[in-house]
C-alpha cells in the first residue's frame, strides 16, 4: 500500500520546496558518497513505536471519559466530540503509517504527509481537547491529551529535521550523478571550439 502517485508528486515537490537546504551541495565529508548515507532518525522512530502502543489507550481513555460526561455536555460539544474522536481515530492510523513507512524506508513524500497530518490536523485538534473547558475535561483526559501533545510535538521537530535531511540527501545524490555523468561524457570547451574553427577557416583560405 502506498500513496497515490499525483499526491506523492505533490509532497514530493512540497518537500523540495521547503526542506532544500540551498548552502549543502555536497555530502558533509569529502570521502562519503550520498547512497551511503543512512538518514532515518531513531529518535523518530522510538516515538512513533511508543506513540503505537500509546494510542489505543488514549483512544479508551477518551471514549469512557466521553461517556461519563455526555449526559452533561451541551448538544454542539456532543457533536463535536463524537465529531473529533472519528476524525482523530481515522488520522492517526494514517498518521502512524505514514510515519512508519517514510523514516523507515527513507521515503519522502510518506513523511512529508506524516508532518503534514501531525502539525496540520491532529496537534490542532489534541490542542483544543486539551485547553477548550467546555468540553468539561476529567483529570484522566487532561493527563492523557498532555502525553498524546508531547508525543506530537516532539515527532513535528524530529520529521522536520529528518526531512531536511532526506531532501538534502536526495539533492546531494542527483548533484553527484550529474557531475558523473559529465565525468563521462565530457562537453567540448567553447574556446577550444572557437580556435579550432579559426584553424580551419585559414587552412580553407590557404596561401594567397
Amino acid at each position: 500500500m502506498s500513496l497515490p502517485e499525483p499526491l506523492r508528486r505533490r509532497l514530493g515537490s512540497f518537500s523540495r520546496t521547503v526542506f532544500t537546504d540551498s548552502h549543502r551541495t555536497a555530502p558533509q565529508y569529502p570521502g562519503d558518497r550520498a547512497d551511503n548515507e543512512i538518514v532515518s532518525s531513531l529518535p523518530l522512530q522510538m516515538s512513533l513505536y511508543f506513540n503505537v502502543y500509546f494510542f489505543p489507550f488514549w483512544w479508551l481513555s477518551t471514549v469512557v471519559m466521553l461517556h461519563v460526561k455526555y449526559p452533561v455536555l451541551s448538544d454542539y460539544y456532543k457533536f463535536i466530540l463524537v465529531t473529533i474522536m472519528i476524525l482523530a481515530s481515522l488520522i492517526e492510523v494514517i498518521r502512524l503509517y505514514l510515519g512508519y513507512m517514510g523514516n523507515l524506508q527513507e521515503k519522502v513524500p510518506e513523511l512529508a504527509g506524516f508532518w503534514l497530518l501531525s502539525l496540520l490536523l491532529q496537534l490542532p485538534i489534541i490542542f483544543f481537547l486539551l485547553f477548550n473547558e467546555g468540553l468539561k475535561i476529567q483529570p484522566l483526559e487532561r493527563a492523557v491529551h498532555i502525553v498524546f501533545a508531547l508525543f506530537l510535538t516532539f515527532q513535528v521537530i524530529a520529521a522536520f529535521v529528518t526531512l531536511k535531511r532526506m531532501v538534502n540527501k536526495l539533492a546531494t545524490h542527483f548533484r553527484l550523478n550529474e557531475f558523473d555523468w559529465l565525468e563521462e561524457h565530457p562537453v567540448p570547451d567553447f574556446y577550444s571550439l572557437g580556435k579550432e574553427e579559426g584553424a580551419v577557416s585559414m587552412a580553407g583560405r590557404g596561401p594567397c
